[in-house]
C-alpha cells in the first residue's frame, strides 16, 4: 500500500505529517512511501533528506491524493484538495467533525474513509496515538518559553553582588496536559508557579510538579467521565473569579489552556483581570484560536494593552518538535490497523469506530459513546445514582460482612495457634510470637510510610528485606558447615539482590522526573 504526504496549503501551518524518521518506520511497517515536494521544508525537513529515508518525491498534491492508498496530512483538507481524492482514499488528519459537518458531507460524496486524529479516543490503548496530547504538551512548553521572552526578566530568583532578584510568580489556568506541561517547564526554570483547575482530581498532580493548588472554598468538583471540565456553577464561578482578581495583582505572567472540544473556549481571564496586572505582566493564552480565555485576546497576535501588560494568541509551533510528535501519532495509528497486507479499516475496534468519521460513504459522526460494561443486549450499562437511604443501608452491610469476616479471621488464627501451641516445643513457640509480633510491627509502620517520601517498591520490599538481612545475620554462626548458618547466607543474598534491586528500579523512576 501507498501512503502519501502532501505539502499543507495553510501559510501559517509550519508542520508536515511525516519526518524522515516516521517515513522509515513506515516502510517498516510495509508501506510505500511518496511525499510531495517542498512538504517539509517549512519544518526544517529537507527533499535529500526524506529521499535518503527511502522516500519517492513526486511533483504535485494531485499525484499524492490520486496515487495514494493512505494520505498523512495536517490541516483539515480545502474543498479543491477533497476534488483531487480517489474514492476508497483513507484520511488520517486533524478534521474537527463537530465544527465542519460540510467538510464531512463531501469526504463522505468521494467515499473517502476519513480519520479524525482530534477524534481518537482518550482511553488507555489510544494514549500513543493522542494527537491533541502530543500538541498540548508542545504548547504548554512554549508558553512558558514564549512568556518568558516577553516578560524580559529572570523567572528564577538569584542573589548576587549586584543585588537581590525576586522569582517570577507564573499563574497556569488550567491543569490538563497543556497546563501540567507549563508547570514542569516553569518550575524547572525557578519560577515560583500556582495553578488552578476546577477538578479537584487534579490537585496531587499539580503539587507532584512542584505547582501550588489553587482553589475556592466552594465544594464542588467539575470533573467528568470524559477527562474535561464541566460548566460550574454561577456561585464557584463568582468566587473564581475573585480568586483570579486577587492573583492578578501578584502575578507575572498568566498561562491560560482551558479548552472545550467543539465549542468556543471558556472566558476565564476578564478584561479588570488585565486591568489590575502590573506593567511588564504576560498573558499568555493558548485557547486563542477558539475565542480565547481571555476577553482582551487576539488571535494570531501579540500586543500590550495601555496599562502594559503583553497579550500573546499566537505561539511558535516548533514545527520540527511537533511534526515528529505527530509523525508517531500517525505511525502508531496504522500499525494499530495492521501491517503489510493484514492492514484493515475494523469497524468494531473502540478507536477506529469512532475517529472514522466517514466510512464507505456515510457520515459516522457523533459516534456512538464508549461502553461501560457490556450487557446482554450489547448496550452500555446504566448506573442510577442510590438515594441516601439506599447508601446508608448499603454502609451498614457492608460493615457487617466486614465485622464478621474480621471475627471469622480472628476464629480461625486462634484455633492455628492453639493447634501449634498444643503439639510445638517451647523454644519454636517462643520463636513463633517474635515472627508474628514482627510481621504485625512491620505492616503497620511500612504501610503507612508516606508515598512522598518513598516509592511503593522501596518502601515495601526495602523495608522488608531490611529486617530480613538483619534477623540472617543473627542466625549466622563460625561454622560454616552448619544448616542454620547456610539457610540464614541464603537469605541474605536473596534479601541484598532484592535491596539493590529496588534501589535501582527506584533510581530509573526517579530519573523521570529529572531535567
Amino acid at each position: 500500500m501507498k501512503v502519501g504526504i502532501p505539502s499543507e496549503i495553510s501559510p501559517n501551518e509550519l508542520r508536515v505529517a511525516a519526518t524522515p524518521k516516521t517515513v522509515k518506520r513506515l516502510q517498516k511497517q510495509g508501506f510505500e512511501v511518496q511525499i510531495q515536494k517542498g512538504a517539509g521544508v517549512k519544518a526544517n525537513f529537507s527533499d535529500k533528506e526524506f529521499e535518503e529515508a527511502g522516500a519517492k518525491i513526486v511533483n504535485t498534491a494531485s499525484d499524492i491524493y490520486g496515487g495514494s492508498d493512505i494520505v498523512l496530512k495536517v490541516k483539515e483538507p480545502t474543498t479543491e484538495e477533497v476534488g483531487m481524492m480517489k474514492e476508497g482514499l483513507v484520511l488520517l488528519s486533524y478534521l474537527w467533525p463537530a465544527q465542519n459537518p460540510d467538510l464531512l458531507k463531501k469526504l463522505a460524496e468521494k467515499k473517502v474513509n476519513a480519520i479524525a486524529m482530534d477524534a481518537i479516543p482518550r482511553i488507555s490503548r489510544a494514549q500513543k496515538m493522542d494527537v491533541l496530547s502530543s500538541m498540548a504538551n508542545i504548547a504548554g512548553y512554549r508558553a512558558v518559553i514564549e512568556g518568558s521572552f516577553h516578560f524580559g526578566r529572570f523567572l528564577n530568583g538569584q542573589i548576587t553582588a549586584a543585588g537581590k532578584v525576586d522569582p517570577a510568580k507564573i499563574l497556569v489556568i488550567g491543569a490538563g496536559v497543556a497546563g501540567l506541561a507549563a508547570i514542569g517547564a516553569a518550575n524547572s526554570l525557578g519560577a515560583i508557579v500556582r495553578a488552578f483547575d476546577t477538578r479537584k482530581e487534579v490537585a496531587e498532580q499539580i503539587e507532584s510538579m512542584g505547582a501550588q493548588f489553587l482553589t475556592v472554598e466552594i465544594n464542588e468538583d467539575g470533573a467528568t467521565s470524559s477527562g474535561y471540565s464541566k460548566e460550574m456553577s454561577k456561585e464557584f464561578i463568582e468566587a473564581e473569579m475573585k480568586l483570579f482578581l486577587e492573583q492578578a495583582k501578584e502575578v507575572d505572567i498568566v498561562i491560560t489552556t482551558a479548552q472545550i472540544p467543539g465549542k468556543p473556549a471558556p472566558k476565564l481571564w476578564m478584561d479588570y483581570h488585565v486591568a489590575a496586572m502590573k506593567p511588564g505582566s504576560v498573558v499568555v493564552d493558548l485557547a486563542a484560536s477558539t475565542g480565547g480565555n481571555c476577553a482582551l485576546t487576539k488571535n494570531g497576535e501579540v500586543y500590550t494593552t495601555p496599562n502594559g501588560v503583553t497579550m500573546v494568541g499566537k505561539l511558535n509551533q516548533l514545527p520540527n518538535q511537533a511534526s515528529q510528535l505527530y509523525g508517531n501519532n500517525l505511525c502508531h495509528l496504522l500499525d494499530d490497523m495492521g501491517k503489510n497486507e493484514k492492514w484493515k479499516i475494523d469497524m468494531e475496534d473502540a478507536v477506529v469506530s469512532r475517529a472514522m468519521v466517514t466510512h464507505n460513504g456515510k457520515v459516522n459522526w457523533p459516534p456512538a459513546p464508549l461502553q461501560v460494561s457490556p450487557t446482554a443486549g450489547g448496550g452500555a450499562k446504566k448506573t442510577v445514582a442510590p438515594t441516601a437511604e439506599e447508601t446508608k443501608a448499603n454502609d451498614a452491610e457492608i460493615a457487617r460482612k466486614k465485622a464478621v469476616s474480621t471475627v471469622i479471621s480472628i476464629a480461625v488464627v486462634g484455633a492455628l495457634l492453639l493447634l501449634v501451641g498444643a503439639f510445638a516445643p517451647s523454644a519454636f513457640i517462643q520463636h513463633f510470637t517474635v515472627f508474628v509480633l514482627a510481621i504485625f510491627v512491620g505492616w503497620q509502620v511500612i504501610t503507612n510510610v508516606s508515598h512522598s517520601l518513598h516509592t511503593p517498591l522501596m518502601a515495601v520490599t526495602n523495608a522488608i528485606s531490611g529486617i530480613i538481612v538483619t534477623g540472617g545475620l543473627l542466625q549466622t554462626k563460625n561454622d560454616i558447615g552448619n544448616i542454620m548458618t547456610i539457610l540464614a547466607s541464603v537469605g541474605i543474598l536473596i534479601a541484598s539482590i532484592n535491596i539493590v534491586g529496588g534501589f535501582v528500579v527506584t533510581h530509573r523512576m526517579l530519573k523521570m522526573f529529572k531535567k
